[in-house]
């Protein structure tokens, strides 16, 4: 490509790029007063988050109600499971070999504080919860995004049973989804001013937390996505659509990792994912379907960030992370608790939650890995949403066979 080609591209995600690094400058620079920046980066998050309820249900929901070929849908929602649960895993080995051999506790000098921890939820009552709600109400709310994309799931199916798209319903869904998507566009235009100030504020309050004690955490833990992403993100993307596929993905991924990196919200991206699924060929009801689910269940880089907390909890506690059963228990854990993530900024608490009580740590080790998710949050969050993207690939290619790029244009 020549330089011209190069900046259509790249143009947004370059400025996004810049927004944050400047931020990231002013905060180091003006230190905890760079906080009064904080507003504008709050502004923005929170157009965002509002927008993705609605756009949630309305994707969903037009995309399943205008999907008379039933068949189709449980392919769809099949291989999206076993890719998830694949790339899952692929995750947890190469974390479990990376903390074995730079254990991430190493010549750490942490002084055990006291905290209370909440008691233990059952794991048949999270599950409860983490799927439904007991009221309407409660799926007015970006927290419960999984009991939304039931709801939606369900309302698709019955406009598919009453005439689908064609009906007055599925017309008024598409035209709805077409009103969010521009409002979309319309928001992300704040997006460079609106995550520079994010950021500045978040470099300025907790920068120094970066130094010291868990400074090998973060030596361990950045490297090692950015490896997971070089490494395996072209992989994926080649197995989805071979050379074309890795071009494409190369050429649309930034603005969705820029996004997440920026907002530590999977949910907070969902927009950017759409529209990069879009530039790359994807059909859309899979990108509907898919991005949606995986803003709460493909957790590729909170899978990374588990099993570093947990193997930074055996080296604080002077205990041995070895065996076959610890291994299998760090991955069901490390899964687990990518699950229940509710994609807000710093909402891994409840996974880290799980993490201690499961593996019987005492209540002081919640603050240790508290600390850390905040700071492997940025990196984590870049993973699991741009993640969503080469998943929506990938299911694609098992849907629609390994033609489907080539009789689609960007």
């Amino acid at each position: 490509m020549n330089k011209k080609e190069v900046w259509k591209s790249y143009r947004f995600p370059l400025i996004l790029l810049a927004g944050i690094v400047t931020g990231a400058i002013i905060g180091a620079v003006m230190g905890k007063k760079a906080t009064v920046l904080a507003p504008l980066g709050d502004i923005f998050i929170n157009l965002m988050f509002t927008i993705v309820v609605p756009m949630v249900f309305v994707s969903i929901t037009s995309a399943v109600g205008s999907m008379l070929n039933m068949k189709r849908l449980g392919k769809i929602l099949g291989s999206l499971v076993l890719i998830f649960i694949a790339t899952g895993l692929i995750a947890s080995v190469l974390v479990l070999v990376t903390v074995n051999i730079f254990p991430p506790a190493a010549n750490t000098t942490i002084s055990m504080g006291s905290a209370e921890m909440e008691e233990a939820t059952s794991i048949g009552s999270m599950i409860v919860k983490t799927v439904t709600v007991n009221d309407f109400a409660g799926l007015l709310s970006r927290k419960n995004m999984l009991p939304i994309i039931v709801f939606a799931i369900m309302t698709g199916l019955a406009v598919a049973a009453t005439g689908g798209e064609e009906s007055p319903v599925g017309k008024l869904l598409n035209n709805l989804n077409k009103v969010i998507m521009k409002m979309v566009s319309m928001i992300m235009k704040l997006a460079p001013i609106g995550l520079g100030a994010y950021f500045a504020n978040l470099v300025g309050e907790f920068g120094p937390q970066l130094i010291g004690d868990y400074g090998r955490v973060v030596l361990v833990y950045y490297p090692l996505c950015l490896v997971y992403a070089v490494v395996f993100f072209p992989i994926y993307a080649y197995l989805a659509g071979g050379k074309l596929g890795v071009k494409r993905m190369l050429q649309n991924i930034l603005n969705p990792a820029i996004t997440a990196f920026g907002t530590q919200s999977s949910v907070a991206t969902l927009p950017v994912n759409m529209e990069a699924c879009k530039k790359i060929g994807v059909s859309e009801d899979i990108s509907n379907i898919v991005l949606p689910m995986g803003a709460t269940m493909h957790m590729d880089g909170s899978v990374l960030s588990s099993i570093t907390k947990i193997a930074f909890l055996f080296g604080i506690f002077q205990i041995p992370y070895a065996g076959v059963g610890t291994y299998a228990m760090s991955i069901v854990v490390a899964i687990l608790s990518a699950f229940v993530l509710s994609g807000a900024p710093g909402g891994g608490l409840v996974g880290e939650m799980l993490i201690v009580s499961l593996f019987g740590f005492p209540a002081e080790a919640f603050p240790l890995i508290a600390t850390i998710g905040f700071l492997v949050d940025p990196p984590a969050t870049c993973l699991n949403a741009s993640g969503d993207t080469i998943a929506s690939m990938m299911v694609t290619r098992v849907v629609e066979g390994k033609n489907w790029l080539t009789k689609k244009a960007i």
